[in-house]
């Protein structure tokens, strides 16, 4: 055996190859794209996101005060929309969960994956060039008169070194319409990491102001114990001067117990919302995170922009993920077409054979082969025309989810809106329930130290007394939830002049720079 390391001889290949170059280049200029070329699609027509005109959250101007909430409408999401909630921790905790959540270190993966492909793809427009080098030893029969130089070696070699080249001239654009449909599923990768940037920073947000609500209504029932506590020993003492029956003091150490027995459940619950925050931040349970949220640590944003219906399509990344499905299925209608076209393959060996290494190199040893193939289906049970309509079906298929995405966008858009606007009433309401039921406990137990009301009426004001105060704290934490809320439905912002393998940086310097 032999090894090869030196180049064919110029005048084995350059003719050849350079008549293959500009036929190829010539059939590369003349080549069109059949099928439908892609257009996106329309925004909505409609103004806004509710029959009426929009009106900011309102209150009983006679009730008890709440913060005031005011729609813009028109503005701009902050890049950084969660910052609105002005809580340090807050932004702390969504900065780490952005660097390491595996969920977004999958999303950049699949990008990557797509972009390859797609790169993939572009080189079919090229030439595709190989070399071949093959030695081998021969016995041939003693009496044939082949062998070099007319004897008849029982065993001689033979090494064979080529260039082969093959081309498909893209004439109807199929390959043209294969690396459009690849590059807008590289797009719709794109949104998918953005759609999982803004379900996780949502996700972050939603579950801060649940562990707040939850450390809220445990201390509200907290004070209510201790309250009761408090009645209990003053009935105690009653029944031991004689003034309160037995099952005074039975009912309200009842009650008390009602009462702790409301504390574990939402311990647990508690525990568990921790868990939860600290797998968002890409951490294992037994590291659980240092940051804590209550909700006098959280501040209702104020002014809550309200994109126009159209900027709030064209920020939701579940719509331009859609959107670049449309567009990939509507460039695989085209490689369908092409398929049932002819199609022209061009070929080209050169090289050389000789007897020994030497041999390679020396004049009438080189060979070359120039081929083109034309194929046309003619008959294959209809396999392409159905290939081609499950295409055409594909983009309707589509075309329909696209349309949902974006009447699911409004939807979520509006009933955000909705929920806010009854949200400002509804914690009115709470927190005028709640303040009636304390003055009327505090009331009612010093009646009861002065042995003016009986034991039935305690236990009822301490009842009311707590769930007044469960349901303010949930009616607080429910407004700040559908805020964040809004912000989702809205599409947050995404940082557009980012590139994509430093978007984290970006996402976070260029709040800094604003401020």
């Amino acid at each position: 055996m032999y090894a090869l390391s030196a180049k064919l001889p110029r005048h084995a290949a350059a003719a050849p190859m350079r008549a293959l170059a500009v036929a190829a280049s010539a059939l590369v200029l003349a080549s069109c794209a059949v099928g439908p070329n892609f257009s996106s699609p329309p925004a909505p027509d409609v103004a806004g996101y509710t029959p009426e005109k929009l009106q900011s959250p309102g209150s009983d101007p006679a009730g008890p005060h709440v913060t005031a909430q005011r729609f813009v409408n028109g503005a701009d999401i902050p890049t950084r929309w969660w910052a609105a909630f002005r809580s340090q921790p807050l932004n702390e905790l969504i900065k780490m969960s952005v660097e390491h959540n595996p969920t977004l270190q999958s999303a950049e993966a699949s990008i990557r994956i797509a972009q390859y492909n797609a790169l993939a793809q572009r080189g079919l427009f090229f030439p595709q060039i190989g070399a071949n080098y093959t030695p081998s030893q021969q016995q041939i029969s003693g009496a044939s008169n082949s062998g070099p130089g007319g004897q008849s070696p029982a065993v001689f070699s033979l090494h064979t070194a080529q260039l082969n080249v093959s081309f498909v001239p893209d004439i109807w654009g199929q390959n043209v319409r294969a690396v459009e449909s690849l590059d807008a599923i590289s797009e719709q990768q794109l949104f998918e990491l953005e759609a999982a940037y803004l379900t996780l920073t949502a996700n972050v947000v939603t579950a801060a102001i649940q562990e707040a609500s939850l450390r809220g209504q445990i201390a509200a029932i907290q004070r209510v114990v201790k309250i009761e506590r408090g009645i209990l020993e003053i009935v105690k003492n009653q029944f031991n001067a004689g003034q309160a029956a037995q099952v005074d003091v039975l009912g309200q150490e009842a009650a008390l117990a009602q009462s702790e027995q409301l504390l574990p459940p939402l311990q647990k619950q508690l525990a568990v919302q921790r868990d939860l925050l600290t797998a968002l931040a890409g951490q294992f349970s037994a590291d659980e995170i240092l940051q804590k949220f209550t909700l006098d640590g959280l501040t209702l944003p104020a002014n809550l922009p309200v994109s126009l219906p159209s900027k709030a399509i064209s920020q939701r990344p579940d719509v331009r993920a859609a959107e670049a499905l449309l567009h990939s299925t509507n460039a695989q209608v085209g490689v369908a077409i092409a398929a049932r076209l002819p199609n022209l393959t061009i070929t080209g060996n050169a090289g050389a054979t000789g007897f020994n290494l030497a041999e390679l190199f020396t004049p009438g040893t080189s060979f070359y082969v120039i081929a083109a193939s034309a194929t046309q289906p003619l008959f294959d049970g209809l396999t392409l025309y159905h290939k081609q309509k499950a295409a055409e079906a594909a983009v309707d298929q589509a075309d329909a989810l696209y349309r949902q995405a974006v009447v699911t966008a409004l939807q979520n858009v509006a009933d955000a809106l909705r929920s806010l606007q009854a949200d400002a009433r509804a914690l009115q309401a709470a927190v005028k329930a709640e303040l009636a039921a304390k003055a009327s406990l505090d009331i009612i137990q010093k009646q009861l130290a002065l042995g003016q009301v009986n034991q039935v009426v305690v236990l009822n004001a301490q009842q009311v007394y707590l769930t007044a105060a469960v349901v303010r704290v949930q009616a607080q934490a429910t407004r700040l939830s559908d805020t964040a809320a809004l912000f989702l439905a809205l599409g947050g912002s995404w940082p557009t002049d980012c590139p994509t393998r430093d978007w984290r940086a970006c996402v976070f310097e260029t709040h800094v720079a604003s401020k």
